[in-house]
């Protein structure tokens, strides 16, 4: 067990904004600090950020946090980051900056080029290799957009002087003064790259997305020294980052959920489905996602896990706030959704970038119907959270047929979670108990204990379970005709969305 005094600091990079938090020895946050950044939205179906934009709002939240926990850059034994995944940034190796915006994992703009690889007859071949489906979502086709579209940039890559990465990687190069160019198994696989099987880069699909090997980072462990930090002015110079991992694995493991079958739902930007599965690496036929977890320190295998993940969920809420103007704050959303006792036949799909898991339809398109003059912006509102809870009960039907059996319970986190609505929501449609944890920050608690292994701050997993504990479970209060009757009302409304 680590001293007391000392401290994890997780920084968790997110699509809208970045938090950082100060985490002690028994796994609790001292304290946080969060701000929100740019969303720059060049074309429609774009979507991209400036790394700078980026990297200042995490040195920001870093001396935040930690004046608000007053706490010292010398009482930090490690550093944690868990990051938005399939977002790309390309950098100049002697400069650090970035020769274009990062383009997010919510942007389309290669679909027309995802088409003519599936149309090729790619979609077998890569499925097997990487367990994703050809789509704009991962990172290789994005890799190879920039590649072909940044003035000079092919050359510069082929001879060495530039570098890429998820934003993981990207802040590792900034925190080490470009010491250090890393990712760990739970990026890397979602970057449509990675042999799944060997956790290795895959020279078969480098040479179909173009891109040079000497563009990417060396593929680790997510747990155990990544580099140390470098020349910044908040931080002294040699404090490990010794935890990385992608969101959503982070949150299944600050979910504590390491035993085969257990699982996770995340509320986020987007919402996502994990469960682990451990050493199988089992193929979907449903329509979701095989994807590395984890691989930590000493482990001789991966830990794998089945995924399904709705690109739209509490941005759903952001968009009613911003675009439609329905609200002045996203807290306001489950008063409002309370005030009606249903949606009045109201559907809103959000697949306002597409759609994910189980469908991979990057042309569908948001709808809202079942208007009449009656409708109110509660009901509009009401719609939304059923559609959250809706999407992920989608993916979850889809998860125990590939299983062959139906899960018991869901772990929940992300900051929609403290919506008991639309939990209670949640388990009605999916029919089990769904348990939120009393720490619903999962993605800070999995970066930061990821990094504590890697340093010993704790000496292992049983010691992490310890820390996990229960604040509220839901429980199922729908018949099953209800149900039913629910989810085919969902059904015929995803089918207009999917309709061009």
């Amino acid at each position: 067990m680590a001293k007391m005094t000392s401290y994890i600091l997780a920084i968790d990079q997110g699509t809208t904004g970045t938090t950082v938090a100060v985490v002690d020895a028994k796994g609790k946050i001292k304290a946080k600090a969060n701000a929100e950044y740019r969303q720059i939205y060049p074309q429609p179906g774009w979507v991209e950020h400036n790394p700078e934009d980026i990297w200042k709002s995490v040195l920001s939240m870093i001396t935040a946090a930690m004046k608000k926990a007053r706490v010292k850059g010398t009482d930090v034994a490690a550093i944690g980051i868990t990051n938005q995944r399939e977002t790309v940034v390309l950098w100049d190796r002697k400069s650090g900056k970035a020769v274009h915006h990062a383009i997010v994992w919510q942007d389309r703009r290669t679909t027309a080029y995802c088409e003519e690889l599936k149309q090729s007859g790619h979609e077998s071949t890569l499925r097997a290799k990487t367990g994703l489906v050809i789509d704009p979502y991962f990172s290789a086709s994005k890799i190879h957009w920039l590649l072909k579209h940044v003035s000079g940039a092919r050359a510069k890559a082929e001879s060495g002087a530039l570098a890429v990465g998820t934003i993981d990687t990207f802040l590792l190069w900034r925190l080490t003064a470009g010491q250090s160019h890393k990712t760990d198994v739970s990026n890397a696989s979602r970057t449509q790259l990675m042999n799944l099987a060997k956790g290795q880069w895959d020279d078969e699909l480098l040479q179909l997305f173009g891109v040079p090997q000497s563009l990417l980072p060396e593929i680790t462990a997510s747990s155990g020294e990544f580099g140390r930090t470098k020349g910044l002015k908040i931080l002294p110079d040699g404090i490990p980052i010794a935890g990385i991992a992608g969101d959503q694995q982070a949150a299944l493991f600050g979910q504590t959920c390491f035993e085969v079958g257990e699982s996770k739902c995340t509320f986020g930007t987007g919402s996502f489905l994990l469960m682990n599965t451990g050493s199988q690496l089992i193929r979907s036929t449903s329509g979701l996602l095989t994807t590395a977890a984890w691989k930590l320190k000493g482990d001789s295998q991966m830990t794998y896990a089945l995924e399904g993940g709705a690109f739209i969920c509490g941005a759903a809420v952001q968009f009613l706030r911003d675009q439609l103007g329905f609200i002045k704050s996203s807290a306001e959303i489950e008063k409002l959704a309370k005030s009606v006792k249903d949606s009045g036949g109201v559907e809103f799909v959000p697949a306002l970038t597409g759609l994910g898991a189980p469908h991979w339809n990057p042309e569908a398109r948001g709808v809202i119907c079942g208007l009449t003059r009656g409708t109110t912006r509660a009901h509009i509102a009401r719609a939304t959270l059923e559609a959250m809870a809706l999407q992920n009960t989608e993916i979850l039907l889809a998860m125990q047929k590939d299983l062959n059996g139906a899960l018991r319970s869901v772990r929940v986190d992300g900051g929609a979670a403290a919506n008991n609505m639309l939990m209670q929501l949640q388990a009605d449609y999916l029919g089990v108990d769904v348990v939120r944890p009393r720490m619903i920050e999962t993605t800070v608690a999995g970066a930061a204990y990821l990094a504590g292994l890697g340093v010993g701050f704790w000496s292992d997993r049983s010691e992490i379970k310890k820390v996990w504990q229960i604040d509220k479970l839901f429980q199922p209060n729908f018949a099953s005709t209800a149900r039913a009757e629910r989810l085919e009302r969902w059904a015929l409304a995803m089918r207009r969305a999917l309709i061009r």
